[in-house]
């Protein structure tokens, strides 16, 4: 069972929601309200666990950032789905950044939105339209000027491979391979997009479209 927690300032869009998650067998709403901090709140009143997977709109009317909202959602142990009309690139693309995990339509169909809850909830990234167009054209997702030998072993790395099979995979050592992931995590540190982690790996090399045709995922390394 999947725990769902909705935020937006639009009750009517909370209500449409929740209605169509709690016909689902795999589904549970634990709070729907209008903000961030009534979340927060509602936590540590009912000493509730963070839910897995966060409705997040991309504006709220309560002059709060969506850099702000996400960045605290995260914090708090939830992975966090922008929910929103995507008029707005630059603020989907600050969404992205503050660490959500993708960003479907508000006109997207409800199955859409549960199978974007399933995807994020497994602890994956949505690769879909509304993620390509808001970083498309965004010089600050393709400045870390990865040589072709690092995009190949991040695309790979990032798809899953253990290290060791990506150098087989490519004909290389595994310090050569191990190498080369130091050096593309340099040059994202060089341009302020930090990827400490093997997720933070997977979540650029989707930003910057490096992360196509890649194989089945395997254990890490």
């Amino acid at each position: 069972m999947t725990r769902v927690a909705l935020i937006d300032d639009h009750e009517s869009v909370r209500l449409g929601l929740e209605a169509a998650l709690t016909q689902t067998a795999t589904t549970e709403v634990v709070f729907s309200g209008a903000n961030v901090a009534a979340y927060l709140d509602w936590r540590r009143a009912a000493v509730q666990s963070p839910a897995d997977v966060v409705v997040l709109d991309l504006t709220l009317g309560d002059g709060t950032t969506v850099s702000e909202n996400v960045d605290r959602v995260v914090r708090d142990g939830s992975s966090v789905i922008i929910h929103s009309v995507a008029d707005r690139p630059a603020a989907v693309r600050e969404a992205l950044a503050a660490g959500a995990a993708g960003i479907v339509s508000k006109s997207s169909p409800t199955h859409e939105v549960l199978g974007a809850i399933r995807t994020v909830a497994r602890g994956d990234l949505l690769d879909n339209v509304e993620w390509a167009s808001a970083v498309e054209g965004d010089r600050a997702f393709a400045d870390a000027q990865l040589s072709a030998r690092e995009r190949e072993v991040l695309r790979l790395y990032a798809a899953g491979l253990p290290l060791k099979a990506v150098a087989d995979r490519l004909g290389v050592a595994y310090s050569t391979a191990k190498e080369n992931i130091t050096r593309v995590r340099v040059k994202y540190v060089e341009v302020g997009r930090p990827a400490p982690t093997k997720v933070d790996l997977l979540r650029r090399a989707m930003e910057d479209g490096i992360l196509q045709d890649a194989p089945e995922a395997g254990n890490d390394a």
